[in-house]
């Protein structure tokens, strides 16, 4: 993102804006017009996409898995008892929805419980569902505010009360779906959300696996002056003010309206190129059936995407650096990394010193910071060697695999 990019955002904003007035001017006389813009089919619709269209996507995009599996809408109920944050500052007792796929699994199997990252959901370990079934009973969910989960008006005010959103759905999810003594793993900001989730709660989790996490190190720990020399220029200047304005990617999505889909297309060709490895991340039918689900996810209301500022500082510093926390960790730990994944291992590196659980950092060539997508081979060995005494009989004898780093 730069000046320019602002530019052209605000333009698309302004456009859509004045089609919109266009079409209520034309529509606004008469009771019986409204009415029927109601039924507009979507491809006439500004914005083609509902939450029906978010869960026909994730079946299209599932259909790609040939583990049967059961996808499920869990009441969560209008708050977490005893918090002072409803799930949408409401007086309203209207309940909310976690989206959640379970896959069938060897009886006596050990239970993954998957959390996607920002701007993603539960449909981006397609590529995995298959492998980690046969060895575990890998439940996968949107979180709140996500994919085809509810999506509540998003009005935290705080980096309190937006972790408060997510851990204590996250919990009242698991009330619901009644378990415990599970594998969390978490990619991205969902590894945030999941070590933010282990800490409140370490007597439901057998093992935490952070997959590239986010949020280990804050601006005030160093290794930011470019970020301090970055924020003194005007493009700085810019960008820093849209991030604490809020402004987030889906924003764009939304405004350029029915040319939307394009713009996601463009964007996931590109970002799963090949860039590690001579060969293509992403089959044409799998890259067709992710953007169109992309698509859908990201051009829905806006809800659990507008936590952006109240987690991270701009430059995606956490404001409550799990850095910080890591004394207190209760829960055995492994790190998961892509050889070139932008999130920095070295906080990892970091927080290991203060832990006193055991705690395994691992890095998979040929991949970045989608590792279970950009090499999934060598994403599995990671999860099975991390999970080895749930899954061997010996797990001291398991061979540390090949390819693989321990960092």
């Amino acid at each position: 993102m730069n000046g320019t990019l602002y530019r052209w955002s605000s333009l698309i904003l302004r456009k859509m804006a004045e089609e919109i007035n266009k079409v209520e001017h034309r529509s606004s006389p008469t009771t019986t017009v409204a009415k029927s813009r109601s039924f507009w089919p979507s491809v006439l619709r500004w914005i083609p996409t509902s939450t029906d269209h978010i869960i026909a996507s994730e079946k299209r995009l599932l259909s790609l898995v040939k583990t049967p599996y059961v996808q499920e809408q869990v009441n969560i109920g209008s708050g977490a008892p005893g918090s002072k944050v409803r799930w949408f500052r409401s007086s309203s007792n209207e309940p909310r929805f976690i989206n959640t796929v379970t896959f069938d699994s060897k009886e006596g199997s050990p239970t993954l419980v998957m959390v996607h990252g920002y701007a993603a959901s539960q449909g981006f370990f397609f590529k995995n569902f298959d492998y980690l079934a046969s060895r575990f009973k890998v439940i996968a969910i949107d979180q709140l505010g996500w994919g085809g989960s509810s999506r509540p008006d998003f009005t935290c005010k705080s980096t309190e009360e937006t972790e408060a959103w997510f851990v204590d759905s996250f919990e009242e999810w698991r009330k619901a779906k009644n378990l415990s003594n599970f594998i969390l793993l978490g990619h991205s900001l969902g590894g945030y959300v999941a070590a933010k989730y282990a800490l409140k709660h370490p007597e439901h989790v057998q093992h935490l696996i952070l997959v590239g996490p986010a949020g280990f190190t804050a601006e005030s720990d160093g290794k930011s002056e470019w970020l301090t020399r970055f924020r003194a220029t005007w493009k700085g200047a810019i960008l820093n003010h849209l991030w604490e304005s809020n402004f987030t990617p889906q924003k764009l999505v939304r405004g350029l309206g029915p040319w939307g889909p394009d713009l996601v297309h463009k964007y996931t060709t590109a970002r799963f190129s090949p860039r590690y490895s001579a060969e293509n991340v992403l089959a044409e039918e799998e890259s067709r059936l992710l953007t169109d689900y992309v698509y859908h996810t990201l051009a829905a209301k806006a809800s659990g995407e507008l936590c952006l500022k109240y987690i991270f500082a701009f430059g995606a510093f956490a404001r409550m650096p799990l850095l910080h926390s890591a004394s207190e960790w209760k829960v055995p730990t492994t790190f998961i990394y892509g050889v070139q994944d932008w999130m920095n291992y070295q906080g990892a590196q970091e927080a290991r010193k203060q832990m006193k659980v055991p705690c395994e950092i691992f890095r998979v060539p040929q991949a970045g910071h989608f590792v279970f997508l950009e090499n999934p081979d060598g994403f599995h060995s990671a999860m099975l060697y991390a999970c080895r005494r749930f899954l061997s009989p010996h797990p001291d004898d398991e061979p540390f695999p090949e390819g693989l780093q321990s960092a």
